[in-house]
């Protein structure tokens, strides 16, 4: 009845690329791969670095950004032959034939509609059907008027690029079983054409086979373009029908994510146009901030006691967090205090604090960590082009990321900037807990 039809459906909807054969993919031409921010994980970022004072190192956020596909997308560019792509935004490969043997099964539903209808019951008596032991299809009895129609199309839409005819039918059975050939009896039931959408009047085909060479003769050319660069968003790079691609995205998605230099410098040049500064602290690693980091130049005289006690704190403790500075400050009179005068302490110190970072003469990275600023922005321009040998060196040895170093920024990739929370401001925190300054 109707259910057994819809559980049929599914086998029949998209028929399957044809399979791949078992042979070492050829070596592509030279094709260069860059791994640029996906635009909207950016705009995350970017947002997030803009809502809050916070500084984060570059090399961290680069391979944050390489840490997931979704994260990221790939330009290829082939010194040599041509890419070729499939529609718009399809697949990606180095030889034509990869996607023109995979294209009727992706493309199918767009340009065609399924149709399942159920025929007169299968007459006649038959105590055998023959079965496909590669796929499991059921082929009905060899003495059907269907049997030689049905096993050409099963073979040239699954096994005709891998095998020849004759051996194809060395793997044809005869199975006794009735309860088999009840089975074949009921799906013979079951017709499926296939109708274009895209013709006036429609045609209907009456085999997924005939379907595909009208498919190849008049879409499949208009969906191909071939073009020496191309740009794929990172999911689909990661199961491309061309392995031999494949296996080159790999690569350098490897080697790049051990040194991420590429995605830096896409980084480093984005920053800027978006209002970011970029400087180099903690021995000349790159980081980014909304504010640009100034050295405090006034002398003693001019500045609050409260001030200056907090840049001598700062300074004999560098990378000093924001919990530890209650102590520091006041380590004699965190269990002397009353509550109240402790918690006036600890407002003013937070308002100190707040301003020191939004005047940027201290820099509170996103570690929770704070150290004073010593160091002049790095120029946006020259970074951008090119990052200096030693740089890359240091970035690579001092600036391993983690979990906490890009907490928030990993945060801002997977929600648009409406849905983020804000860093929370040193007021909210220095009155919830006397052990934090924050």
């Amino acid at each position: 009845g109707r259910p057994q039809e819809r559980d049929r459906r599914p086998a029949q909807r998209a028929p399957e690329p044809p399979p791949r054969t078992q042979e070492t993919p050829a070596a592509p031409s030279a094709v260069d791969v860059r791994f640029l921010p996906d635009r909207r994980a950016l705009e995350n970022v970017l947002a997030q670095i803009k809502g809050g004072h916070l500084a984060y190192s570059v090399f961290s956020l680069a391979r944050m950004f390489l840490e997931k596909p979704e994260r990221y997308d790939v330009r290829l560019n082939a010194k040599e032959a041509p890419l070729f792509q499939l529609g718009e935004n399809g697949s990606v490969a180095g030889d034509r034939r990869v996607l023109e043997n995979g294209a009727f099964a992706r493309e199918l539903d767009n340009f065609y509609r399924i149709e399942v209808t159920q025929s007169e019951p299968i007459k006649g008596n038959f105590t055998s059907v023959a079965r496909d032991r590669l796929s499991g299809t059921l082929l009905g009895p060899t003495n059907h008027h269907a049997y030689q129609t049905k096993l050409r199309n099963l073979y040239e839409q699954r096994f005709s690029r891998r095998m020849s005819f004759p051996d194809y039918q060395r793997q044809i059975e005869i199975v006794t079983d009735p309860d088999v050939v009840e089975r074949w009896k009921e799906e013979a039931r079951s017709v499926t054409t296939y109708v274009t959408l895209q013709e006036e009047p429609p045609q209907t085909f009456s085999s997924a086979a005939e379907t595909e060479r009208h498919f190849r003769q008049n879409h499949l050319p208009g969906l191909l373009k071939e073009s020496a660069e191309l740009t794929l968003d990172g999911v689909l790079s990661r199961s491309l029908p061309d392995r031999a691609l494949g296996h080159v995205i790999e690569n350098a998605w490897a080697q790049e994510s051990r040194s991420p230099s590429k995605m830096m410098q896409e980084l480093i040049g984005a920053f800027p146009e978006a209002g970011l500064h970029i400087f180099r602290h903690r021995k000349g690693m790159l980081f980014v901030a909304s504010v640009r980091p100034r050295p405090f130049r006034h002398d003693n005289t001019s500045i609050s006691p409260s001030i200056a006690a907090l840049l001598r704190v700062l300074s004999e403790a560098p990378g000093i967090k924001r919990g530890q500075l209650l102590e520091k400050m006041f380590p004699a009179e965190a269990g002397q205090t009353a509550p109240n005068e402790l918690e006036k302490k600890k407002l003013g110190l937070a308002s100190d604090l707040h301003w020191l970072i939004s005047e940027g003469h201290v820099i509170e990275f996103n570690d929770g960590s704070l150290d004073l600023s010593r160091a002049k922005s790095a120029p946006a321009g020259a970074p951008s082009k090119s990052l200096p040998e030693s740089a890359k060196g240091a970035e690579a040895a001092h600036a391993q990321p983690n979990e906490s170093e890009v907490e928030l920024a990993a945060a801002a990739l997977e929600k648009p900037p409406g849905e983020r929370r804000d860093a929370p401001s040193p007021q909210n925190v220095a009155v919830a807990d006397p052990s934090a300054v924050s």
